[in-house]
């Protein structure tokens, strides 16, 4: 499939969308996870110690990756997330995000990255630079020996240096990500709401996930988005911000005062929302996953590497669509965990 005939297939995409899984949904959302490595050992993520690393020679290279992203721009996915591990342990993350920030001339509206925020304060300009359109970065305590037990590092400071770093390198707007945990930091969840307040923040309050490395979750342990919302409006009234929430995963909010910032909870638990979802995944290992908690991963590095031309590496991808879930099944009775956690998956 040649230049122009992407941009036609991109044309026609944005009337209409050519990924549609068997239950209609539109798939407009990519998730591409650049490495399993991170510096951080967030008990929810990855376990304490040294975790199983994929081999080099089975992870995407950064051409594969701005292959498959060509194609699957060409079939209508507007949005892309670079995730990890920590994708700014990949090497030379630059080049991809600029490598990738020239499919917006073919259909992609928006390129953002999830991070821990360690590496912001030496090379968020240079994202910037390089074309990346926003980041969201991790931060589940402002207390130094929470974060710590949190994430498996002394590291709080680094972090509010990359927030920073971030801001002073233009990305707006940017978003703060918590995984909220019973007995960890739901005490902290208001002090996190004046953080936004004060530095103009996006807080999202995300539900704890059975996707944890030491398979330690319980329901006993999350804390609901509903719990989340009272917390905050003890001491900070909100009013929902009035919109279609389409395929978006948090319930949005502003401060009632006027106050700058904005909080967004994710509910996936108490409050499931896969009816609208509009995300699929790409694992650094090449396995798109078609739903965060999917038992079942299908190899596109194995087609990327056989030789299979752009309309047959699209093919592939439609017939995967076309396995989506409905939903995660997080509240059945016979819910099986994925065998991979987080750190291997990608947010």
């Amino acid at each position: 499939m040649e230049i122009e005939e992407v941009t036609s297939v991109t044309s026609r995409a944005k009337q209409e969308a050519l990924l549609k899984d068997a239950y209609g949904r539109a798939i407009r959302d990519l998730r591409i996870s650049v490495t399993d490595r991170c510096n951080f050992r967030c008990f929810y993520c990855l376990p304490h110690g040294e975790p199983p690393f994929a081999p080099k020679a089975q992870m995407l290279s950064y051409e594969e990756i701005e292959r498959a992203a060509e194609v699957f721009v060409a079939l209508g996915i507007e949005k892309i997330r670079l995730t990890g591990g920590e994708p700014l342990m990949r090497r030379d993350i630059e080049m991809l995000v600029a490598k990738l920030a020239r499919l917006k001339a073919q259909g992609l509206r928006d390129l953002a990255m999830t991070t821990n925020g360690y590496f912001l304060p030496a090379r968020a300009a240079q994202l910037r630079a390089a074309g990346l359109d926003r980041v969201t970065i991790s931060l589940d305590s402002l207390r130094r020996e929470s974060f710590a037990r949190i994430t498996g590092v002394d590291a709080l400071a680094r972090v509010l240096d990359g927030i920073a770093a971030a801001r002073d390198a233009g990305f707006k707007p940017i978003k703060i990500n918590v995984v909220v945990v019973r007995s960890y930091n739901e005490d902290e969840v208001a002090d996190l709401a004046a953080f936004a307040r004060e530095h103009d923040l996006v807080m999202r309050f995300i539900e704890f996930m059975p996707l944890d490395a030491a398979y330690d979750w319980s329901r006993e342990k999350v804390v609901s988005g509903r719990e989340i919302r009272q917390r905050i409006e003890r001491r900070f009234p909100l009013v929902p911000i009035e919109e279609e929430r389409g395929s978006s995963t948090a319930v949005r909010f502003l401060f009632a005062d006027g106050a700058p910032g904005e909080i967004g909870i994710i509910a996936p638990v108490t409050e499931p929302f896969c009816g609208a979802c509009s995300r699929i995944r790409l694992t650094a290992d090449g396995q798109i996953r078609t739903c965060l908690f999917s038992t079942v991963e299908h190899s596109l590095r194995d087609v990327l590497r056989s030789g299979a031309s752009r309309d047959e590496i699209g093919a592939f991808i439609r017939a995967v669509v076309m396995k989506k879930e409905k939903g995660h099944r997080i509240n059945d009775p016979d819910f099986v965990p994925p065998a991979r956690t987080m750190s291997f998956i990608g947010g």
